[in-house]
Parts: structure tokens; C-alpha cells; sequence
């Protein structure tokens, strides 16, 4: 096989972001993905591009990324990215003072918000509940996708119009280096070549470089969502956040009341237990995803979470989002559990094997908003 300046292993966020990054530098490419498409985080999630919810580095990242999704709308047909903002709903006095606070330090950030009184949030979202709502933040630049949709259609594009080689179905079983060349071993024992090697490889751990990855301070997050069957007689618009979400998001920790508020929680609540918070997003075709809750297991303890869908989580969420929205149906079409993979100490892992192999993963819940942007700041500081 002839060799390529650059092998990726994963056709998830990260993989796929890179290797837009790369491309368009001019190098070459190989992607792997060992499914016939991607399957995990990057597509079982809600598809909410949410900068505003992110730390200081990391929103910026996001809002890079929110660049790059512009541009490839610009490009690829029926991408299904829509620019309707973010609404964050403030249930109760202390969510409201933390969303005055978050407007004003991101307006410090030169980062576009809006806050909103609860007949400003009704008018925008006539679906929601008046009881539940005493005021909202608007963040006008943020955008929702569809994930599979989305991958799907980077992954074409990219092959299309850079050459991308891209190797679905197959899983790489071993990835080294030797005399400055990288090369890696397919399932089925094909070899390829490159000069250097990313792997992307997600909450897929166990595969390559296993004692890199015991040692390290990854751990799997395991959630659960729901998804409604169509509910076309109305409209949400862009992401739906809510008080759980206030209470639960990395920027709202810069709050000065942040704090004083979460220590007034108690760890028998159900929501902290689970760690459930609730967000909305519509689909093309109507349905609305919701959820979700979170289970923790170090990465080398992952087979201790249980596989099985938690019913009284289920029932949870369907519960507390009635309290929020009125819909002409809560009939739940699909439930699923996801995964992701993240980073204890760091906003991601990163880890050299060697001079050219960069395991890059562990991005956490962030994957979707930061990655695209984190990934083309990766890539453009390896030296090739």
C-alpha cells in the first residue's frame, strides 16, 4: 500500500475533524472506522453545538467549531444544520441570578447573549410550561445538527472533493513506529503506512496500547436518552437547556454565586444521584430527544457498568420534562444508553506512544461542540 502522511483510527468527531484539518493542508490521508459507519458517542447524541456551556479555552474551541460547521453547511447539501441559538430556562430565583452572571461575564468575552423575561421565553418557545419558567439566556450563534446525518456526510464530502481513503469495517489491531515510520495492522492483516498515526478511538479503549490506557485517568461515562415519535404541530427552537443543566454545566462554575448555590444541594436527590439533567432538541421529522443522566466507571472498570436500560431513570426524565414542555405527545419512539470516554484531571487525553502515534481522546461530553475545533488546533501543531 502506498504510504500517506497521515493514519486515523476512529470515524467519530475527533477522526473525521482531523481529518478535515489535514486535508486541507494538502496531506494525505487514511481513515479508519471499524464499523460500517460510526456508532458511538458522535452520533447518540443530542446534536446540541453549545459553546456557552463550556470553561473559558474550551468555549473558544467551540466557537472555532461552530465556524467549521458553517463552513461545511456551505458546502454539503441537506446537512441539516440549523443556526436557531441556545435558550438556557432559569426555573427558580437562583437559576436566574446565574444566568444574569453567565451574560455578563460572556459579554467580558465578546460572545453574543440575550437575556430574556419569562413572557420573552414563552413567545420564543410557546411549548413551555409558565409554571416552570421565571426567565432564560439566549445565545443566538448556536446550532443544532443531526449527528449521523452528519458524519455520514462529512465522511462523502471528504472523500469526494480531498481523496480522503476511508476504510470502513475494519478494526486496526496494532499501530507502531519503527525508523520514523508509522504503520498499522488491520483485522484481516492488511499493512499501511504513514508518517504519523492519530488514534481517535473514543470509549473504545481496550484495543491499542491497553497499559497506556490502565494507567491513565480515563473513565467511561454511560448515559441514557429518549427520543419522542414526531411531533410535527410544533416547534422548538435550537438547543433547550434547563435548570439541571444551569446547575450542572462547566461556565456556570465562573459564576460568583455558583458555589453558595450547589452546596445547598443534598446527595440523596435523584437528579444528583444519576446525574440527570434535563436538555431538548427537535428533529427534522419532528421527533424531540431528551435526556440525560450519567454513570461513571474507571475505563479499566468499564465492564462494571451495567448494559441494561434503567426504566425508573426513563421514567424520571419523561416526568420532570413534562413539568417543562407541553407536547401533543410523550410516546417514546427509541431509548438508548451512550458512552464517552473523558479525562478526570484534563479537558482531554492526550497521549505519544512514540514520536509519531498521538492517542487523542477522553474529550468528554464536549465532543460534538469543541471537537471539530479542537482537532484542526491539534493537527495544525504537529510538525510534518
Amino acid at each position: 500500500m502506498d504510504k500517506t502522511d497521515l493514519i486515523i483510527i476512529g470515524g467519530g468527531i475527533l477522526g473525521t475533524f482531523h481529518a478535515y484539518a489535514a486535508l486541507k493542508k494538502g496531506l494525505t490521508v487514511r481513515l479508519f472506522e471499524k464499523n460500517k459507519t460510526s456508532i458511538g458517542a458522535s452520533i447518540r447524541n443530542f446534536g446540541q453545538i453549545v459553546p456557552s456551556g463550556m470553561y473559558p479555552e474550551w468555549q473558544q474551541l467551540g466557537r472555532r467549531s461552530l465556524t467549521l460547521y458553517k463552513e461545511l453547511d456551505n458546502h454539503i447539501r441537506n446537512l441539516q444544520i440549523s443556526q436557531k441559538g441556545s435558550t438556557y430556562i432559569a426555573s427558580n430565583e437562583e437559576e436566574n441570578i446565574l444566568l444574569q452572571e453567565l451574560h455578563e461575564i460572556n459579554q467580558r468575552a465578546n460572545y453574543n447573549s440575550l437575556l430574556l423575561t419569562q413572557q420573552e421565553c414563552i413567545s420564543k418557545i410557546p411549548a413551555l410550561q409558565p409554571t416552570y419558567c421565571k426567565s432564560g439566556l439566549h445565545f443566538p450563534e448556536e446550532i443544532t445538527v443531526e449527528p449521523a446525518i452528519l458524519i455520514a456526510k462529512v465522511t462523502d464530502f471528504l472523500m469526494e472533493k480531498y481523496h480522503l481513503k476511508y476504510h470502513h469495517s475494519t478494526t486496526i489491531i496494532e499501530a507502531c513506529e519503527a525508523n520514523q515510520e508509522c504503520s498499522v495492522v488491520s483485522n484481516v492483516g492488511n499493512s499501511y503506512r504513514s508518517t504519523k498515526i492519530i488514534i481517535c478511538n473514543g470509549s473504545e479503549l481496550n484495543a491499542l496500547f491497553p497499559a497506556i490506557i490502565a494507567n491513565s485517568d480515563l473513565e467511561i461515562s454511560q448515559l441514557q436518552m429518549l427520543q419522542t415519535i414526531p411531533n410535527t404541530t410544533i416547534s422548538l427552537p435550537g438547543n433547550i437547556l434547563t435548570g439541571l443543566s444551569i446547575r450542572r454545566y462547566e461556565s456556570f462554575r465562573a459564576c460568583p454565586s455558583y458555589s453558595t448555590i450547589k452546596s445547598k444541594e443534598t446527595d440523596d436527590d435523584f437528579n444528583k444521584k444519576w446525574g440527570i439533567h434535563l436538555l431538548f432538541k427537535q428533529n427534522s421529522d419532528g421527533s424531540i430527544i431528551l435526556g440525560d443522566s450519567h454513570e461513571y466507571a474507571d475505563a479499566k472498570n468499564a465492564d462494571e457498568l451495567d448494559y441494561a436500560l434503567k426504566e425508573t431513570i426513563n421514567e424520571h426524565l419523561i416526568s420532570e420534562a413534562q413539568k417543562i414542555l407541553s407536547l401533543p405527545s410523550w410516546k417514546i419512539a427509541r431509548k438508548w444508553l451512550g458512552r464517552y470516554s473523558q479525562s478526570k484531571s484534563k479537558g482531554i487525553f492526550l497521549n505519544q506512544p512514540s514520536a509519531n502515534i498521538h492517542i487523542v481522546t477522553g474529550i468528554g461530553g464536549k465532543g460534538m461542540t469543541a471537537g471539530p475545533g479542537f482537532a484542526e488546533k491539534y493537527l495544525n501543531e504537529l510538525c510534518f
